[in-house]
């Protein structure tokens, strides 16, 4: 099985009613929902929950963590932050959803700020798979349409990703790395774009299909931090004789 931690700061589902008619039970129990399956296992942790949900034990017993971010980025303790951080590193997978690029963990693990352009107009957007044969981008088509998003735009402060897989291009005219990989340690990260939220795309199929593909790609195959050791110089074997 692979343990997925959902993470979501569960702000704007329980104090705007425009949130909460598309998320009545908030995106981390909507994403939780169609994760749920054979090989999947789920739980969801929130802002609310002692020490955000986020301890290193938790993390320990987690194989890939989901984090959806937005206002509240700012009362995620660093120590939080670190946490994960320090478990991507060992080998944890990361998705980081919509804008959870500007969370605390993504920045840690990126370097960068994570700034971007952006603004809330109903703009539709649809997204340009560039690796169709990549297991995160499989089962979809060469594109898919979400009929409104919030606009996102370059520049994109984040380093360049070792892969890209899609990119956003917007009614408005924008266009965007919608779909980052990168290596980080022993783990992997994923961005990917889409998810605001007084929209519902997370009930789109092929946003769906793009998280579940990304849980199993980044569940980890091995799970140590690399160390820092001292060690003796290898001794040179013995040479081989003849006779």
């Amino acid at each position: 099985m692979i343990r997925v931690l959902v993470w979501n700061e569960f702000h704007h589902e329980r104090t705007e009613e425009s949130a909460r008619r598309v998320y009545p039970n908030g995106i981390h129990n909507a994403i939780a929902d169609f994760l749920r399956c054979d090989d999947i296992e789920v739980r969801t942790a929130t802002l609310q929950d002692p020490d955000c949900g986020i301890t290193k034990e938790v993390l320990d017993e987690t194989d890939v963590l989901i984090w959806w971010g937005h206002m509240k980025h700012h009362e995620v303790p660093d120590s939080v932050a670190n946490l994960v951080r320090d478990a991507v590193l060992s080998g944890m997978g990361a998705i980081f959803l919509h804008s959870g690029h500007h969370s605390k963990p993504f920045r840690t693990l990126m370097g960068t700020s994570a700034n971007l352009t952006w603004r809330e107009s109903g703009d539709s957007e649809r997204l340009w798979v560039i690796e169709p044969s990549h297991p995160i981008t499989r089962g979809i088509d060469r594109s898919f349409f979400l009929e409104h998003e919030e606009t996102y735009g370059e520049p994109f402060v984040i380093p360049s990703p070792d892969r890209l897989l899609l990119i956003g291009n917007f009614s408005g005219g924008e266009v965007f790395r919608a779909g980052c990989l990168y290596n980080r340690g022993n783990g992997k990260v994923f961005y990917f774009q889409p998810g605001h939220e007084t929209f519902p795309t997370y009930y789109v199929p092929e946003v769906q299909t793009v998280i579940r593909n990304a849980v199993r790609f980044l569940a980890p195959t091995y799970r140590e931090m690399t160390g820092c050791p001292h060690v003796r110089r290898v001794t040179d074997p013995e040479p081989y004789v003849i006779g």
